[in-house]
C-alpha cells in the first residue's frame, strides 16, 4: 500500500463530512474543534487557518498513490519552532482503508514532516482511552503513554478519558 499526504482542498470536504457521522464521532475525531454536523463553511475555516503566514498546523488528507483516492485525514498542530515541538489531531481514517496499515503509513509520514521537515524535538498527541485499535498504532511508531487524563470530555451523558502521548526525536523509528 503507498500513501502520500497531500495539502487538505476543499475537494476533500464530502467525503470527510461523510465519514463523520455523529456527535461522538465528531467529539472523538477532533475534539471540540467542530460543530456537528460538519459543514462545508467549518472545513474551509479550518483549512485556510493553516495556510495563514506563520501559520502553527499543517492539515493533510492521506490519499492512495495509484488511485488518489482519500484514505484518511491528519493534521499538525501547535507547532511551536522555539520549543520544537507539535501536536498532532484530527486522526481519521475512512472506513474502507481501515486494518490494511494506512494508519501506520499516516503517523510515519507526519513524523517525517516533523521532525525531518520541521526539525522538531518532541511531538505529542491525545486519544481516548477506549481507541485501542489507535493507541497500538501510535505506540508501534515508538509514542510513549505520559498519563491519563481522566473524564477530560463530556459526550452526551457519558465522560471520555484521554491518554496523552508523546514521541521525541530520538525515539521516532524511521
Amino acid at each position: 500500500m503507498s500513501i502520500k499526504l497531500v495539502p487538505f482542498q476543499p475537494m476533500h470536504f464530502q467525503q470527510l463530512m461523510e465519514a463523520v457521522t455523529s456527535a461522538d464521532f465528531l467529539m472523538q475525531w477532533a475534539g471540540p474543534t467542530f460543530d456537528y454536523p460538519l459543514t462545508y463553511e467549518q472545513l474551509e475555516n479550518y483549512r485556510t487557518m493553516a495556510e495563514e503566514p506563520n501559520a502553527s498546523a499543517r492539515i493533510y488528507t492521506a490519499v492512495d498513490i495509484k488511485s488518489g483516492s482519500p484514505a484518511g485525514h491528519i493534521a499538525l498542530g501547535q507547532i511551536d519552532l522555539k520549543n520544537r515541538s507539535a501536536r498532532i489531531g484530527k486522526v481519521l481514517i475512512h472506513e474502507h482503508w481501515r486494518g490494511r496499515g494506512a494508519a501506520g503509513i499516516m503517523i510515519n509520514e507526519i513524523l517525517a514532516i516533523a521532525f525531518q521537515e520541521l526539525r522538531l524535538h518532541r511531538v505529542s498527541l491525545g486519544v481516548f482511552d477506549f481507541n485501542t485499535p489507535a493507541i497500538a498504532v501510535y505506540e508501534k511508531a515508538g509514542f510513549q503513554k505520559e498519563g491519563l487524563l481522566r473524564d477530560i470530555r463530556k459526550a452526551g451523558e457519558s465522560y471520555w478519558s484521554l491518554w496523552e502521548m508523546s514521541i521525541l526525536e530520538e525515539e521516532w523509528i524511521k
